[in-house]
């Protein structure tokens, strides 16, 4: 089992959530983040005033997936989030140990 953490632009999200979606992927934990990597955020004006702003807001995705998965859920994550601009994000892959379902207490890849 692999645990795959997406950091994308939040409007890409739907795009995602959708292609995951028609190629079986299911469960998906999203959360809203800020951040900041080569983007290095920008300047803004607000009432004449100009700021920086350092944190930009991002979307993260946990997707826990079976190891046969991983390939096609990574290419899905990779086009479907793509705009070929600075900021399209970065998608982490890690040996997820062990997952149970609490309701049923089934366990391992029966849990996802």
């Amino acid at each position: 089992m692999k645990l795959i953490t997406a950091i994308i632009k939040p409007f890409k999200l739907d795009a995602v959530r959708d292609a995951l979606r028609e190629a079986g992927v299911n469960g998906v934990t999203v959360s809203e983040v800020k951040g900041f990597g080569r983007q290095k955020g920008h300047t803004e004006l607000y009432r004449g005033a100009e700021y920086v702003v350092d944190f930009l807001p991002k979307t993260m995705l946990h997707i826990a997936v079976s190891a046969q998965q991983l390939d096609v859920a990574l290419e899905i994550i990779g086009s479907s989030a793509h705009s070929g601009k600075i900021g399209d994000g970065k998608i982490f892959v890690a040996n997820l140990e062990q997952a149970v379902r609490i309701r049923t207490e089934e366990s391992g890849s029966d849990a996802i």
